[in-house]
């Protein structure tokens, strides 16, 4: 059997007058675990991908990516693999480049609530480890718990509570070595009741966001936000956000 899906989405920007557009469409052989999308964007950009899954061995998938662009000429492409079973999650990608491929490589362990990854790049052109990240993270049914290193300079940390079955909760702290400056930030979520939810967040910068989420009805989701700086409001610089999510 033949699937079909159709997606379009589009952002205006009020500072700049930019507007922007993406449509994807995506067609799908079950039978053959083959996937074939075909993307576009307002800036001219034409991209392809082909996945195929779980037919060579069960849990494995191989993509082939490519993207083009008419007025510069640009192509790029890759190609991705990912395997995935019941306790590891490994997967390796390939960015063509005209100065040579950069090859990405993660793996995920999990065991009893405990999760530990591991990401790299290595840039074959200047033959270096341009990337080097460690984490590791404990989930439970209403707490998660998650700490990481990216480079071995930068390191984070944050905690995440469901309070009840209407609050949630949740605090994140990063800081970089060399650097006396802490950022930290701090959220809540609670439904107000089936079809609506309130959110709220500050940070250590003094930036404030609040968003407002309405289930109209099955299928249309309104989602109303706002960014406030603290430090500078009369200056203006805060922003107001409107997003409307159809699906059928």
């Amino acid at each position: 059997y033949i699937f079909n899906e159709f997606k379009t989405s589009g952002t205006s920007n009020m500072d700049s007058n930019k507007i922007s557009g993406n449509l994807e469409t995506k067609y799908k052989w079950a039978e053959y675990g083959l996937t074939f999308t075909e993307k576009w964007s307002t800036d001219n950009t034409l991209g392809t991908e082909i996945t195929v899954e779980d037919q060579i061995t069960k849990g494995l998938k191989l993509t082939f990516d490519t993207t083009f662009s008419p007025n510069t000429g640009k192509k790029s492409g890759k190609v991705k693999t990912a395997y995935k079973r019941e306790f590891v999650n490994v997967g390796c990608d390939v960015d063509f480049d005209f100065a040579g491929p950069a090859v990405h490589g993660a793996a995920v362990l999990g065991y009893e609530g405990w999760l530990a990854g591991y990401q790299m790049t290595f840039d074959t052109a200047k033959s270096k480890m341009t990337r080097s990240n460690f984490a590791i993270g404990y989930k439970t049914g209403d707490f998660q718990l998650h700490t990481n290193v990216n480079d071995g300079t930068e390191f984070g940390g944050s905690i995440y509570q469901k309070v009840s079955a209407d609050l949630e909760t949740a605090v994140n702290l990063a800081w970089t070595a060399g650097n006396n400056s802490t950022r930290f930030g701090i959220a809540a979520k609670d439904m107000l009741d089936s079809s609506s939810s309130i959110s709220a967040k500050v940070n250590n910068s003094s930036l404030v966001g609040i968003g407002y989420t309405q289930t109209l009805r099955p299928g249309v989701k309104l989602t109303l936000s706002a960014l406030v700086d603290g430090k500078n409001i009369n200056t203006g610089g805060h922003k107001l956000g409107l997003g409307l999510e159809l699906e059928a």
